[in-house]
């Protein structure tokens, strides 16, 4: 079941136009001061939490803007002061900002006061599918008289939006390129620099790196048996249409038959913008929901999974960090080439033959998990695609990142030496 859609977002964002031309006078008026606010769509996490972190361990005031109770009680757990991103405050904290930290726009701050701001847009995950200017779903508008109009004034606020990032941080030279033409950026602005949200899959040794997912995925699900494969199954948005991987009654059946089977237990965990359909028709504790409402950010928990099942997510590039085998579910790849686009071919990520349905990656599944090479197989193409994707692999992705910022004109925190 789908939550949101592009068009009708971008009708709403049409006629905020009053908003937007108000908030941007406002800031005109006042003077920015050098705390670093923070704000991501999916909650307290991802590369905003990592450089929240390190900015705040360098001694940088700093503020998350929160958009919920759930994010309000999630910062005050890792001791991060907030405020509520709408209203007045929200829109104070933003105006008087020296660096805003965003993961998905400048909506995840408060949208009406990022003017004159020097923006550091993390991004969410190394683009797989078309985004932002490369794709016409970025300027969909509900079918209205006027409709080519609205998507070029879309298209047009979107530029003027992305033109704001001073710091887009990259994964690789490859990753770069895709970026620049995403939000129509230059070199000088997006940075190969890693992306801050993956150094937890590179820090520490393998065992220390799995015993912390698993301690985090027992909060978030419960018990796993320790003997237990976990699969994680990771479908991407459709951009408010409907999912077509979603199991029918009898997929169900069969897909905890092949868990009971293999002794493993399916995570699943549906993007954030279109939750839902993915309850099976009985409970099963072989079937564990793992959506944005139990746990905001899936990248700690990655070391703790045996495979993923995935269609166009960029987490088939991140698990490759840990050599984890991805199988590929992808029942409208021809469709989604045409309509969204991919960058490159799809085929050059997924291979020769990505699923069509759940039995075909219900075999490849069995196959992984009862023969050690083909599980090993699966991991060495796993950790090659990574390669090409991720120049860097040390840890230190988010301390290149900060330097970028610094380097750029931001002054260190006050007291420093």
């Amino acid at each position: 079941m789908a939550s949101f859609s592009f068009g009708t977002g971008n009708a709403a964002k049409l006629l905020r136009i009053p908003l937007y031309a108000a908030g941007r006078m406002g800031t005109f008026l006042v003077p920015r001061g050098r705390r670093w606010v923070f704000g991501c769509g999916a909650g307290i996490g991802d590369g905003a939490l990592a450089l929240q972190r390190y900015a705040s361990d360098a001694g940088h005031d700093t503020l998350w803007l929160t958009s919920s109770d759930r994010e309000d009680r999630d910062a005050a757990a890792l001791g991060i002061r907030t405020a509520r991103k709408t209203g007045l405050r929200g829109w104070w904290a933003t105006a008087r900002a020296g660096v805003l930290v965003v993961t998905h726009g400048l909506g995840d701050v408060n949208r009406y006061a990022n003017g004159g701001a020097f923006v550091v847009q993390l991004w969410h995950g190394i683009p797989l599918k078309r985004i932002g200017l490369d794709s016409s779903a970025t300027t969909q508008v509900p079918n209205v008289p006027g409709a080519p109009l609205l998507r070029r004034v879309v298209g047009l606020l979107y530029r003027g939006a992305a033109q704001r990032i001073r710091v887009l941080p990259a994964a690789s030279h490859r990753s770069r390129g895709r970026l620049e033409s995403a939000f129509g950026l230059g070199d000088d602005r997006v940075v190969v620099t890693g992306e801050p949200r993956v150094d937890v899959l590179s820090t520490g040794s393998v065992d220390e790196r799995r015993a912390a997912a698993s301690a985090l995925l027992r909060r978030a699900v419960g018990t796993v048996p320790e003997s237990a494969r976990v699969i994680l199954y990771a479908p991407t948005w459709r951009d408010g249409a409907a999912d077509p991987a979603v199991p029918s009654a009898s997929e169900w059946v069969r897909i905890i038959r092949v868990l009971e089977e293999e002794d493993a237990i399916l995570l699943v965990r549906s993007h954030p913008l279109g939750e839902g359909g993915y309850a099976p028709p009985l409970p099963s504790r072989r079937v564990r929901m793992l959506g944005a409402s139990v746990l905001a950010d899936v990248t700690p928990v990655l070391a703790a999974v045996d495979v993923l099942i995935t269609d166009y997510s960029s987490l088939a590039y991140d698990v490759g960090l840990l050599r984890t085998p991805v199988l590929y579910l992808a029942p409208d790849a021809r469709e989604y080439a045409r309509t969204r686009g991919f960058y490159g071919r799809y085929e050059d990520v997924a291979g020769a033959d990505p699923a069509p349905d759940w039995d075909a990656v219900l075999g490849q599944l069995r196959g992984l998990l009862s023969e050690p090479t083909a599980y090993d197989a699966a991991s060495a193409r796993s950790a090659t695609l990574s390669a090409e994707m991720h120049a860097y692999r040390d840890g230190r992705n988010t301390d290149r990142v900060y330097q970028a910022i610094r380097a750029r004109g931001i002054p260190a925190p006050k007291g420093a030496a």
